[in-house]
């Protein structure tokens, strides 16, 4: 579970008349990921493709682009369906021919319809301006000039060249024309280039420009009508081939790659070998296909099982079979194996096959999107499972939005394939679970305390839930609380990276696995037992030692007894005592000696120890943030009064009624009511305020995704995969290919 599937090198040899039998089985097995031949054995290259590989690889082209200009998409896929040769050279041409007629008919509409629109757009010009086209053009003794720009500019520097006598600007709109005497039509170009002057062609024609324009108007609805036309055809012809085109794409692609399969095999004149990984329970079945496929004709070794570094190292290397390269004999009609010791096809580390029960399955998504774990790392992926709803769920604590949350996931993941946007869907559905439970331990749905009301006070007979968010007065001790959790959390989360590291490092050796994170994890729990302990106590906060004393007490860092009020968990803890502390600075040296020794480029990150934890500060940051948006959408909505007074005002929502001061509600009497609430002030109010008891809340939910989802990614890919994970692994791709649209032939 938290180590990849273990995986066998295994070596397939055998006499090239059964080449193509044995890239058939192997194919169907869907389990070889194949090593390339990197030709570094004497008297073998790199295998050819089998014959017919490039037709294969032109129809597939076709197929594809024949599938991009329909626009054909799975969806378009139909039954599964046998596709034939004959198929792929008789129907596929008349499909290529019947598209790229309709496509060039598209295109050629396109390309009209954009230079109508271009006429329309330049003719609409001269209808605003409103002198007939004749009038524009073809003077003896006039220059005209038609266009948008400045009149006032235009007629200044038209007046001011020497080349004319006179001029005039005519301007309707946007629109002007520029006349110029005596004519000189390079003069007035020349004039013009320097004002605040677009000019526009004149069209030919004669008469009001508006009967051209019905006119280009009247071509454009007939373009329009033929694109439709064509449109309608080739779409129809999409529903009519789509099936084909998607079965004759897996067909040609199937061909194609186990017709090129040679290109990374060893080969001689007579024989071949092939190398590659297979989950190693895979073996004996691999074996026995490939001797019910060609029988005594191909040789099946193991070579190895065997653990790798990231470098591709062999470590814990246990031998099987297999050899230190392929031998020919004379006639070539087979390659064996000899010594039973090195690796045939160079040094590749095997491919990776994360090992997760189903239910962590889509944290598998996070992990990679970093990278795929190395073969000799342990996988992350169950440590997310655990921690990465907990965060979210701690940071958004509502039950309505984790069942929004919770409803969201199920709709992606029930209607998606597996692939990211279903891990996507698995993941909501876990942080909704999350959320609603720590949604119920605070009593609150949809920012609201009915919850609270109906079960742990109404049920219960509880003064309230068992843990609160800390944004009322009465339980601002809470914040304090969830601070100091959080840093706990970032502790323990830390601790377990920093775990995860000097196990993967053991591979190297116990010292290295020591210095280089043991020399962390001790700095670290050197200066957090510091941090909390009595030692130099006047220079640390109070609630440090309060949140979790017994009242009575006495607080190290003022001398006094601890009151009630300030303490949220009671545990006995008033600090670790000052010997505690001294011992933690020099657990915190001794730490900081070992890495100088391992690394000591790494020494200026010592301080790591305390700003990574300190970072996680940011769940109670998020946790009140998010509380304070709900509070405000429910205040504006139900308005809000007060019971107690000073440290022990409690807020309320007036959503059955708003009470009046001096009423008592929830057991106490109503001191103060701060807001009336649109629900409280007419049949308008109601309208405008369930519009923002709607919208609020949605965007509370969205930014739960982007504040919570967001802050929760930033611990594990920043705070916590930085402590182990290097995700340099190579994934798994067996040659193969599972069918979704062809039938078996």
């Amino acid at each position: 579970m938290l180590r990849p599937e273990r995986m066998s090198r295994v070596s397939v040899t055998g006499s090239k008349t059964v080449l193509t039998d044995v890239i058939e089985a192997v194919h169907d097995l869907d389990i070889l990921h194949i090593t390339e031949y990197d030709g570094s054995f004497e008297a073998f290259d790199p295998g050819n493709p089998i014959e017919g590989a490039d037709d294969a690889s032109d129809k597939l082209v076709t197929v594809r682009a024949l599938q991009s200009t329909l626009g054909v998409t799975p969806e378009d896929a139909g039954p599964t369906r046998l596709v034939t040769d004959e198929a792929l050279e008789d129907e596929l041409e008349e499909i290529r021919q019947e598209v790229n007629e309709l496509d060039d008919r598209r295109d050629a509409l396109g390309s009209d319809l954009r230079d109508a629109a271009e006429e329309i757009e330049r003719m609409e010009f001269f209808v605003e301006l409103g002198i007939d086209l004749d009038l524009l053009s073809g003077y003896d003794s006039l220059s005209v000039a038609v266009g948008n720009g400045d009149p006032d500019a235009v007629r200044e520097t038209l007046e001011a060249a020497e080349a004319f006598d006179e001029a005039d600007v005519f301007v309707e709109g946007s629109a002007l024309a520029a006349y110029a005497y005596p004519a000189d039509d390079e003069a007035i170009e020349d004039a013009l280039v320097g004002a605040d002057f677009a000019a526009v062609d004149v069209p030919e024609g004669e008469g009001d420009p508006t009967s051209y324009l019905e006119e280009l108007r009247h071509r454009r609805q007939q373009l329009e009508s033929r694109l439709s036309t064509v449109e309608n055809e080739l779409e129809e012809l999409k529903l009519d081939v789509a099936g084909f085109l998607l079965a004759a794409e897996e067909k040609l692609s199937i061909e194609v790659q186990k017709r090129e399969a040679p290109l990374t095999f060893a080969t001689t004149r007579n024989a071949f070998v092939a190398e590659g990984w297979i989950p190693t329970e895979e073996f004996d079945r691999f074996e026995s296909a490939l001797r019910d496929a060609v029988g005594e004709h191909v040789d099946v070794d193991e070579l190895e099982r065997a653990d790798y570094d990231e470098e591709g190292h062999p470590t814990n290397r246990e031998q099987v079979g297999g050899g230190d390269g392929p031998t020919a004999d004379e006639e070539g009609e087979q390659a064996v194996a000899t010594d039973g010791g090195s690796l045939a096809f160079g040094n590749d580390s095997p491919p990776i096959v994360q090992d997760n029960p189903t239910f962590a399955q889509p944290f598998e998504a996070f992990v990679t999107a970093v990278g795929v774990p190395n073969y000799d790392e342990l996988d992350p992926t169950v440590v997310l499972l655990l921690t990465f709803p907990a965060f979210f769920g701690l940071m958004i604590g509502d039950f309505g939005y984790g069942l929004l949350y919770l409803a969201i996931g199920a709709v992606i993941y029930r209607r998606n394939e597996p692939g990211g946007l279903r891990s996507m869907g698995g993941i909501a559905i876990w942080a909704g679970l999350f959320t609603m439970l720590f949604g119920f331990l605070y009593g609150e749905v949809f920012g609201t305390h009915q919850i609270t009301s109906l079960f742990w006070e109404g049920a219960l007979g509880m003064g309230g839930p068992p843990v609160h968010k800390g944004l009322q007065p009465a339980y601002s001790q809470y914040a304090l609380f969830w601070l100091v959790v959080s840093l706990l959390v970032g502790f323990v989360h830390l601790t377990m990276g920093y775990a995860i590291g000097f196990v993967d490092d053991l591979t190297h050796g116990l010292r290295e696995a020591t210095f280089e994170n043991g020399s962390w994890l001790a700095m670290m729990f050197g200066i957090w037992a510091a941090i909390f302990s009595k030692a130099a106590a006047g220079m640390k906060p109070d609630f440090i030692f309060e949140l979790f004393a017994s009242p009575g007490m006495t607080n190290p860092a003022t001398g006094e007894a601890i009151a009630e009020g300030a303490v949220v968990l009671e545990l006995g803890f008033n600090g670790l005592p000052t010997e505690v502390g001294l011992a933690g600075m020099a657990v915190f040296a001794i730490g900081f000696v070992m890495l100088a020794i391992a690394d000591p480029v790494e020494i200026v990150e010592f301080l790591d120890v305390l700003v990574n934890v300190l970072s996680y500060a940011r769940l109670a940051a998020v946790l009140l943030a998010k509380a304070g948006l709900a509070f405000v959408v429910n205040a504006l909505v139900f308005g809000w009064y007060i019971t107690g007074t000073g440290e022990h005002e409690v807020w309320h929502f007036g959503i059955t009624h708003m009470p009046e001061v001096g009423e008592m509600a929830h057991g106490h009497e109503v001191t103060a009511v701060e807001m009336g609430g649109l629900l409280h002030s007419g049949i308008a109010g109601l309208v405008g305020g369930f519009a923002i008891l709607v919208i609020g809340h949605v965007v509370v939910l969205v930014l739960g995704v982007t504040s919570a989802g967001l802050q929760a990614v930033r611990l594990e890919y920043v705070e916590f995969f930085g402590k182990f994970y290097e995700g340099n692994g190579k994934p798994y791709h067996p040659f193969g290919h599972e069918r979704e649209y062809t039938a078996e032939e």
